[in-house]
């Protein structure tokens, strides 16, 4: 790498892992001026300050490049469609200005009442139609696009056929052409991918979630259940920030616990009382290995007098889960209760008495060990997996919330009482 490169831009770039992921170069006003993708992160951007027989466009790009910043992705195909995302928010000068004359691929959305989606070279653009690129590698983007298919299906044919055809027996297309699907569902299918391809998968998370509920409260359970399985395939694509693979945190938890499936949805409890007194419960969701702050609760202990953390986790244990009971709403995939042996007997009893049945754990602080109901000793966990460091971060954070709602009322509580003092003096 040449003299000429600041230290701190030199370390920044022997920081950057061996790992798929977008990059994004900066000029010295902090502007994004290029967006790129690699295969190896620190590979493809030192590949850049290379010296060269001769003076080339990107030379003019090195010269104006004074920070870098990079995301991590689980895949090349991911960190594509990042890329893409990141280019129409950025519009970043040089990614325009480094291409050459050869056509680049676009992802292109038809303006037909059922949608195409296809890669295409278009020497000429669609009226209506909505584009996606440019992208450097065709047989990327084809896979990707691949992987969204299977995930939400859709049409390429042109026209409609008669009947349906092979791709509707495979699973990648709904057979509008029949009137197997509705045209309402299959304009939600292209608008779940375009969030994709704008880098809004966040929003789509929650939007799908919702969905879920509201179709699981139905009674539509065989629609929900689609929903859900795609919310799961998403969690495959999408399941990686900069520094933690939470699918794979999730799998680990999975088989070091013997879940049915890798839990996608965890509910965790905690208690936090003074001395029986300002006595409550906090219940917080984590969807995808993140907070889901949308769907935390807390309850103020009401049945329980004095000091019983057993009996209190059995009551918000009971009201959460008879709630949900009652609105048919979707269950978590896990429980976890803040605690040993005792709060989580108690925790078990009240979904007994409730007749749910979803795995259950307690996770105990001292030792950080992990107890399964009716299992003597302890799951060992290494301190060091990422199974255990999921569990943590949603412990971490009900005791958080609990313990903020716990001094918010001991506050209110002491501040009525120094009134009723100073009315009475």
């Amino acid at each position: 790498m040449e003299e000429r490169l600041s230290d701190l831009l030199q370390n920044k770039i022997g920081a950057l892992p061996h790992t798929s992921g977008v990059y994004l170069m900066k000029d010295a006003d902090g502007a994004v001026i290029y967006v790129g993708k690699a295969v190896d992160l620190r590979k493809r951007v030192q590949s850049y300050f290379r010296k060269r027989k001769a003076i080339s466009k990107t030379d003019f790009l090195v010269e104006k490049i004074c920070d870098i910043d990079h995301i991590r992705t689980e895949s090349e195909a991911e960190a594509l469609i990042l890329e893409a995302a990141l280019i129409k928010k950025h519009k970043p000068k040089y990614n325009v200005d480094l291409r050459d004359d050869k056509s680049y691929p676009f992802i292109e959305i038809t303006a037909e009442e059922f949608p195409r989606i296809s890669v295409v070279r278009p020497r000429e653009l669609q009226p209506g139609a909505v584009y996606y690129g440019p992208y450097t590698d065709a047989h990327l983007i084809r896979e990707a696009l691949s992987i969204l298919r299977r995930i939400f299906p859709f049409r390429t044919c042109d026209p409609f056929p008669d009947k349906e055809c092979l791709d509707h027996h495979m699973g990648l297309c709904e057979a509008p052409c029949v009137k197997r699907q509705s045209r309402r569902d299959y304009q939600q299918a292209v608008r779940s991918i375009r969030m994709i391809l704008d880098g809004k998968k966040d929003n789509l998370y929650k939007t799908m979630v919702k969905d879920m509920e509201q179709l699981s409260a139905g009674r539509n359970y065989e629609q929900a259940a689609k929903v859900r399985d795609r919310l799961r395939a998403l969690g495959a694509l999408f399941s990686a920030n900069q520094d933690i693979n939470c699918f794979k945190e999730a799998e680990q938890l999975q088989r070091a616990l013997g879940l049915p499936r890798a839990p996608q949805r965890i509910e965790t409890f905690d208690i936090s009382n003074t001395m029986g007194q300002f006595s409550v419960g906090s219940m917080v969701s984590f969807f995808n290995g993140k907070p889901d702050k949308s769907n935390y609760r807390r309850f103020k202990i009401r049945t329980v007098k004095g000091i019983d953390d057993f009996q209190m986790i059995a009551e918000v244990v009971r009201r959460r889960y008879s709630r949900l009971k009652k609105e048919n709403r979707m269950f978590p995939d896990l429980i976890v209760i803040d605690g040993g042996k005792g709060q989580l007997s108690a925790a078990f009893d009240a979904l007994q008495e409730l007749g749910v049945d979803v795995p259950l754990i307690g996770l105990a602080k001292r030792e950080e060990e992990v107890f399964l109901p009716g299992k003597r000793g302890a799951v060992a966990l290494s301190r060091h997996s990422l199974a255990l460091q999921l569990l943590q971060r949603c412990r971490d954070e009900a005791h958080r919330f609990a313990l903020n709602y716990h001094r918010a009322l001991r506050a209110k509580g002491m501040i009525g009482h120094k009134t009723c003092q100073q009315a009475g003096a």
